[in-house]
């Protein structure tokens, strides 16, 4: 890749010349170039630049501050563009070419035409017509039910206070957005950039009449662009000059609905309730599956539930299918949250948790509780359960950027017939994918390689792979609302999936026709072309509910929980690789309590908490066990069964409800488990992680117990308290997430005492 220096500019150039100054054709294709790599204040001197070819790079988005007014035709074919809000000082701009960029949306485009005002041609057809549509016609109808919001819910201009400002542009444009519904569901992320938009522009509007009334009474304003107090009589110059410079990023979707008006129907309010007592036994739908469910309408908002703190305490290539966007309604709770809606830089930075003294408690407040895998998207669902959940991981480097975007906030969940990704911070529903006739149980991320034309070199890129009672793998990326794949598993139901994290592309699932199988993936090609094939399958005495992968040896060692017990298998890639039995069945001291009415040998949580240390749990069993792997494969001499070696056990819920789940972090030596009354039973482990030599002791009891938040539907009876059937945390337990079985989902955010 060549630096871009003054010397190399005059070399790309036509019609060679001496200064920059004077170059009006520039080709920088196939460079390989970031956008870090694009010196701003250098490129800044080419005033007379009119055709600029940089196709074939690796942008994805211009360096903000360029200006180039003499430019009007840009070629950016073939990058990885996904932010085109970057574009917006390039107005003078007439041609733009955008083909191969995988990211670019319907919604993408209609951003474009909306910033620059002079484009005609894109990817060499004229949109004239269809551009001068989008940027008056439509947009002067946006305009007229903006101004109808604020007639019908707001209509006082509160000036008197900076802060009053802030609260009332933040709830206008929240309320806009979440009231104002215009054109296809595909064009929705535009709808409510654009809504974003016009609500501050009507709102400054309305700040600059009051100002030019001569209103000097009023308090010195704040103005979001600068950060900065100015008086009442400057103010009339900074709104002026704030343009579009506030529209948000393309995936920065911090403009949550979080103040949606008081008479919303449907509503669901979190009140402090008692628990009720816990419900009958229930039978999996693992074991059976349920009915077909019917096709779904179009997409709709999920549900809203409101959070109200509790008082402290003193203490193979398939045709492309498109996912469907949805919008969760983000809630009011305690917690700040930032719902400005304003640009935020991406960052690859992993979020770090605040620091934690010994013994310190992990403070979790309450967040969100969604309810977006509805039947027929209907409010009146508390019957689908949700199974599982996963954060998507953060990237090491490089690559796909959707979860760098995000901060590490992306959860997907899965239930009923429909996939979900879910921004925790927000509370919006950004993706959703649903398969008439299919119910998820399981679902996974992984990282794969995506090649590219031109021979530019493949890019890494965060693929989310789900399956249930159709025994089919579903993959998708959901970064570019792209479903691209299905292959059979299996002839019955799948349970269970779990992705190597040393190789992205190798996939276990597990299925109730008892076999573990092993595939390869591959990567994808730009068009989402790809090959899965069979590598290994393990043979299981009973329907493997969970996988574990040891994380010093996911290539060699597989822990697979069941419905019989819990199996430690081989997985080192051999030649004839075949069918394999387990290498041997770890036992616990539970087992020796069995009688004909008590069965403790379904394994129904599974995770590591270290290299070594595992924590599991049985079903009927009071208590969760810690125990070291090592320590247990090592004292096996031959096949067979082998005792687990114990290191502590944890007091838990008593229930016979099956199939609750644990979830563990292990940078912050935290465990969390669910039971049948809404509760999240949660362990801060690391004094006990620290110890040298683990002893046996007494049943260590949870650090805390969260209650359920007890959700009420307006003008409706309490909703029953769930079971949590699957709970998951992100980087740094920043987010935990909790899954119901009433098609709740309940985000819990770290709120850490300074």
């Amino acid at each position: 890749m060549a630096k871009i220096t003054e010397k190399f500019l005059l070399e790309r150039a036509s019609p060679k010349t001496k200064t920059l100054e004077q170059i009006q054709t520039l080709n920088l294709s196939l460079l390989a170039l970031k956008c870090t790599d694009l010196p701003v204040k250098l490129l800044s001197r080419l005033q007379s630049l009119e055709s600029w070819d940089l196709s074939g790079n690796r942008l994805e988005e211009l360096p903000p501050g360029l200006a180039l007014p003499s430019l009007r035709s840009l070629d950016l074919s073939d990058n990885e563009m996904e932010d085109v809000t970057t574009l917006d000082s390039l107005t003078g701009l007439e041609e733009l070419k955008l083909d191969g960029n995988i990211y670019i949306t319907v919604n993408d485009e209609y951003k474009l035409m909306v910033l620059l005002p002079k484009l005609k041609m894109y990817n060499d057809k004229n949109i004239g017509s269809r551009a001068d549509h989008i940027r008056h016609t439509s947009s002067s109808i946006l305009h007229d039910r903006v101004v109808a919001v604020w007639a019908t819910k707001f209509g006082v201009l509160e000036t008197n206070s900076r802060e009053k400002v802030e609260d009332m542009e933040r709830d206008f444009v929240a309320t806009a957005q979440c009231s104002i519904q215009f054109g296809p569901n595909s064009t929705r992320d535009y709808i409510r950039w654009r809504v974003g938009i016009l609500a501050k522009e009507y709102l400054r509007s309305l700040l600059l009449q009051r100002t030019e009334e001569g209103d000097k009474s009023q308090e010195p304003i704040i103005t979001k662009e600068n950060n900065v107090i100015n008086s009442p009589v400057k103010r009339k110059q900074s709104l002026l000059h704030q343009d579009l410079q506030l529209t948000p990023r393309k995936r920065a979707r911090g403009d949550a609905c979080s103040s949606p008006p008081k008479d919303s129907p449907g509503a669901l309010h979190l009140t402090r309730q008692r628990a009720g007592p816990a419900g009958a036994v229930r039978a999996s739908p693992r074991k059976a599956a349920s009915a077909q469910l019917a096709a779904s309408p179009a997409v709709k908002t999920p549900r809203k539930i409101l959070v109200e703190q509790p008082p402290p305490k003193e203490d193979s290539g398939r045709p492309k299918r498109r996912a469907t966007g949805d919008r969760g309604l983000r809630t009011s709770t305690a917690t700040p949250v930032d719902r400005e809606g304003s640009p935020r830089k991406r960052s690859c930075i992993r979020p770090q948790p605040p620091p934690r003294e010994e013994g310190q408690r992990v403070q979790l407040k309450p967040l969100h509780v969604l309810q977006c895998h509805s039947k027929q998207n209907s409010p009146e669902d508390f019957s689908t359960a949700l199974w599982a959940c996963a954060f998507q991981p953060l990237p090491h480097g490089g690559g796909d950027t959707s979860c760098s975007t995000a901060g590490g906030r992306l959860v997907a969940t899965c239930g009923g017939d429909s996939i979900c990704v879910i921004d925790c911070e927000t509370g919006l529903v950004m993706k959703k994918y649903k398969v008439p006739g299919e119910e998820f149980f399981t679902l996974g991320w992984s990282t794969v390689q995506m090649s590219r034309d031109n021979g530019a070199p493949a890019r890494p890129c965060a693929v989310l792979a789900a399956g249930g009672k159709r025994g089919l793998v579903t993959l998708t990326h959901p970064q570019s609302n792209v479903a691209y794949g299905e292959f059979r598993a299996s002839r019955k139901a799948l349970s269970t999936l779990r992705f190597s994290p040393r190789q992205g592309n190798l996939l276990f699932t597990g299925a109730y026709d008892k076999k573990i199988t092993l595939w390869d993936i591959g990567g994808v090609d730009s068009q989402y072309r790809y090959k899965a094939s069979q590598l290994m399958v393990l043979e299981c005495s009973s329907t493997p509910l969970h996988l574990c992968l040891p994380p010093a040896s996911p290539d060699t060692v597989l822990l697979a929980a069941t419905d019989s017990g819990l199996h430690c298998f081989n997985t080192r890639l051999s030649p004839g690789s075949g069918k394999r039995a387990a290498e041997m069945e770890i036992t616990f001291p539970i087992y020796k309590q069995e009688d004909k009415e008590h069965s403790y040998r379904t394994i129904d949580g599974l995770g590591f908490l270290t290299d070594d240390i595992v924590a599991s749990k049985c079903h009927l069993q009071p208590s969760i066990y810690l125990w070291s792997l090592g320590q247990t494969r090592g004292q096996a001499k031959r096949r067979g069964s082998v005792a687990a070696v114990l290191l502590a056990e944890l007091q838990w819920a008593t229930t016979s409800v099956p199939y609750l789940s644990l979830s563990t972090c292990p940078e912050e030596g935290y465990l969390v488990c669910g039971d049948d009354r809404g509760r999240l039973w949660s362990y801060s482990l690391h004094s006990l992680l620290l110890e040298d030599n683990h002893q046996r002791r007494e049943r260590v009891p949870p650090t805390e117990v969260l209650e359920w938040p007890a959700p009420l539907m307006r003008n409706s009876s309490p909703v029953e308290v769930p079971s949590i059937n699957s709970v998951a945390m992100g980087q740094g337990l920043s987010y935990l997430v909790a899954l119901s079985d009433k098609n709740m989902v309940v985000v819990w955010k770290r709120e850490d005492s300074s």
